[in-house]
């Protein structure tokens, strides 16, 4: 009897294994291949309409790609009229007897398209396979001066009228700017930065330096001399590679930023000295046959800096200086704003960079190291006397934005998160608030026109609109004393909005994860006057392509909605169990959560396919499209406040859905999100099972000080002396590495010079001393965003998850066959 049950009972398990092991998906490599970055270009076509406003006109052109190719459209928005610019057919025909290289309407490559000034012509560029010898300008600034022959770019015209097309000389190209060149407004004068210092070119010597910039009969005129690396007035690259050519890089003229009156009689530019700045570095192994060193100034969160921004306004008729005191917090930021760009910025086809402001005035923005103070200021180029016009004050860090000008510049519209949510606010320029322009539990966000005639302010803003993703971005007019409150986009989507110049009309380009993208053009009322486009999807859904699926959860405190999209496999099957995997990204500053059709889906849908639900969810403490509260939830606390909101939802989620398996939970993320997954394994170390963690800054101490400073908290003492100090505690990665239990791979480029590799290798030194098995991969050459080793860490990733929540892999494979098979053979 004993052995008749023991024998059922074996019996029974054996079955129950074999039911287990038939709801498990194995991982669909093959699944996952069709979808690489290389292959959805040749499924995902234009999925917006980015318009070319004509000259600063309210017509536009645009160009838009489907399965069938590309055509050109010209808009008339008065008219509501939309047509072809040209016939491709013809055009092609036309190009290829010029350029003899063939084209036809489907396969037509156009360059550099432009209206011409009376906007009857359009000119454009062609690249042929013809060779041809390069200018006397080119072949001057090679350095191999064998390296003469080039593939000749042809220069057309094509008559709208008469459809006539004619190849144009080299003379008649529009000639490009020089990176370096700052014009003054009368444009008779370039400025530019040179060995650190300040000089200027009349216009004659700046067209002989456009054809040759080391012709020695250049004439140059030096405005300033104590400029120095570290302390320069224009020029200070953010890095330099180490390897004998310092000063050769350090004589070549670089951009200087410059803002000018809108007369022309003053500029203004801010300098700092960073010579006390540490330095970092990071050693590129594969660049040269010696391995090179980069060398940078990064300041890390609670350093001490011991010197202050500067502002300097210039007479440009005697080029002398003042430097002007805007003095009031130690270790402050100076934020000079210009002028939006219009009609006006321009002289002929130059851009003049002009402050915000009037010929005598103009504004900045003051903020203190911690961020809870921000002032807006005037400051009067003639006297040099700054004006306090408004106060923000907060316990948190603050933002801040460009204000708009209105009325001649008698008043100004002011945005603030004062009341807990981002609105405008009416001030006079003397500083007296006038009234509250927008309120509400929302988040207005940009100003993109104010009508002068009617008083009316156009902008974007999020979250007004009831059952609708709070995230979904609108556009709206309001009067400027807070009253007729209108919504001219209506429609459950994430609209992302492009104004005309003038303001009457705008474009709106709209979609959600789960709807093809399409775009139509308004009225500045709010009257839709065009159905634009709508993108083509077919091959993308021909391949397989299912959209995601929206959802909504709570947080761990039971009360905040999170929003967030869950991607399945193309094949799932609903018998079946999966593992869960979170694509995460702390913030603050954003949150990795599509709310529009993404042509990008390496992190999100192409690893699902492989066999595994994964998940994007914001978190309290994310993204500033919120509330204040909502944004500034992490304050004080930057490794762990994200992590249980994480937690609840792969719970909540695992709750209403059968085919997720709980038990297998991996987390995985990219620089912030790099931290966050390797926190997560360590807060959690039962819940998370496996992280890959690339490029993280494991060691916010070592983080730049901006973004972990403003985000985090840095303490402000002052002494009974009034001394003013600075310090910054947070919690890192590397102090709970005794706490792994699951599987981690780490990875880093070797010379990202935004998350240092440090903070990869100590969080592999904490581990290593913490005696844990783990995974390290180091890719060489690789910024931070490694790059052209971005597919193959895909794989990596892939091979990791596989093995370790779906029990088998490729990873003992030499070949990575996914990216072999896709790879032609020459020789």
């Amino acid at each position: 009897m004993r052995q008749t049950i023991f024998l059922l009972f074996i019996l029974l398990a054996i079955q129950v294994q074999a039911q287990e092991k038939s709801t498990l998906v194995k991982p669909n490599y093959q699944q996952a291949s069709k979808f690489s970055p290389d292959k959805l270009k040749t499924m995902i076509f234009s999925t917006d309409v980015n318009p070319n406003w004509i000259n600063f006109s309210d017509r536009f052109w645009y160009e838009y790609s489907t399965s069938n190719g590309k055509k050109w459209y010209l808009v008339d928005p008065a008219t509501k009229s939309k047509r072809e610019l040209f016939d491709n057919a013809d055009m092609a025909a036309k190009v290829t007897r010029i350029v003899k290289n063939p084209f036809d309407a489907q396969n037509l490559s156009l360059q550099n398209l432009k209206f011409t000034d009376d906007e009857k012509k359009i000119r454009f560029q062609v690249l042929s396979t013809k060779d041809t010898v390069k200018s006397k300008e080119e072949i001057a600034k090679l350095k191999t001066k064998s390296d003469t022959i080039k593939k000749k770019l042809f220069y057309l015209e094509y008559d709208l009228a008469t459809r006539n097309l004619i190849e144009l000389s080299d003379s008649t190209k529009e000639k490009s700017r020089a990176p370096w060149a700052n014009f003054s407004p009368d444009t008779m004068k370039v400025y530019f930065a040179k060995d650190y210092n300040l000089y200027w070119m009349d216009k004659e010597n700046y067209e002989k330096a456009l054809k040759d910039d080391k012709d020695s009969t250049i004439i140059e005129h030096q405005i300033t001399k104590d400029g120095v690396q570290g302390y320069a007035w224009g020029g200070d690259e953010y890095s330099i590679t180490t390897g004998g050519k310092e000063d050769e890089e350090k004589s070549k003229r670089k951009s200087v930023w410059l803002s000018w009156s809108p007369d022309g009689k003053y500029f203004s530019l801010s300098r700092k000295d960073n010579r006390t700045l540490s330095p970092l570095w990071v050693i590129n192994n594969v660049a040269d046959k010696r391995p090179t060193l980069e060398t940078y100034k990064y300041l890390m969160p609670g350093e001490v800096d011991s010197t202050e921004a500067e502002l300097h306004i210039f007479d440009a008729q005697s080029l002398t200086s003042k430097q002007v005191n805007v003095a009031a917090f130690k270790n402050q930021t100076i934020s000079l704003w210009t002028k939006d760009a219009d009609k006006s910025s321009y002289k002929g086809k130059i851009y003049i960079n002009y402050w915000l402001g009037n010929n005598t005035e103009f504004y900045v923005a003051r903020s203190s190291r911690d961020l809870k103070r921000i002032d807006i200021l005037s400051v009067n180029a003639v006297s040099g006397e700054v004006k306090t016009i408004i106060e923000e004050r907060s316990n948190v860090y603050l933002d801040v934005r460009k204000p708009t000008l209105i009325q001649n510049g008698n008043q100004l519209i002011h945005w603030s998160q004062r009341d807990g949510w981002g609105h405008f606010y009416l001030y006079s320029n003397n500083g007296q608030l006038i009234n509250q322009i927008t309120s509400g539990s929302y988040n207005a966000v940009d100003a993109t026109h104010f009508d002068e005639a009617t008083k009316t302010l156009y902008f974007k803003a999020n979250g007004r609109e009831i059952n609708e993703d709070p995230y979904y971005e609108h556009f709206y007019s309001v009067n400027a004393n807070g009253s007729g409150l209108k919504l001219l986009n209506p429609g459950d989507f994430d609209h992302q909005i492009s104004t005309s110049t003038s303001g009457k009309f705008f474009i709106d380009n709209f979609s959600r994860v789960n709807t093809t993208p399409a775009t139509n053009l308004y009225a500045a009322n709010g009257a839709l006057l065009l159905k634009l486009e709508e993108a083509d999807l077919s091959q993308l859904f021909a391949a397989g392509y299912k959209f995601p699926e929206p959802f909504k959860v709570k947080a761990a405190d039971g009360i905040t909605d999170l929003y967030g999209v869950m991607y399945k496999p193309y094949d799932f099957d609903s018998t079946k169990t999966y593992p869960i995997l979170e694509y995460v990204y702390p913030g603050p500053q954003t949150e990795a959560v599509n709310k529009s059709f993404g042509r990008s889906m390496d992190r999100i849908d192409r690893i699902a396919q492989v066999g595994f639900i994964v998940v994007t969810v914001g978190n309290r403490g994310g993204h500033p499209a919120r509330s204040k509260w909502y944004h500034t939830y992490g304050y004080g606390n930057l490794r762990d406040y994200g992590l249980e909101d994480k937690k609840v939802t792969a719970e909540q989620l695992a709750n209403k859905y059968d085919f997720i398996d709980i038990d297998r939970v991996g987390i995985f993320g990219h620089s912030g999100g790099g931290f966050m997954s390797t926190a997560a394994m360590l807060v959690y170390p039962d819940f998370f099972k496996v992280a890959v963690s690339s490029a993280g800054n494991h060691q916010n101490d070592i983080y730049n000080r901006w973004w972990s400073e403003r985000h985090h908290g840095v303490a402000e003492k002052v002494s009974v002396k009034g001394d003013t100090t600075f310090s910054y505690q947070i919690e890192k990665n590397t102090e709970l590495a005794k706490n792994l239990k699951g599987k981690l791979l780490l990875a880093t480029g070797d010379i990202d010079n935004n998350v240092h590799p440090a903070n990869t290798i100590r969080m592999a030194d904490a581990l290593i001393k913490a005696n844990k098995r783990f995974e390290f991969l180091l890719l060489p050459g690789q910024r931070h965003g490694f790059g052209n080793m971005t597919e193959y860490f895909f794989w990596k990733m892939t091979d990791y998850f596989s093995e370790h929540l779906l029990g088998e892999s490729k990873s003992d494979d030499v070949d990575i066959l996914e990216m072999n098979r896709d790879k032609a053979l020459k020789r």
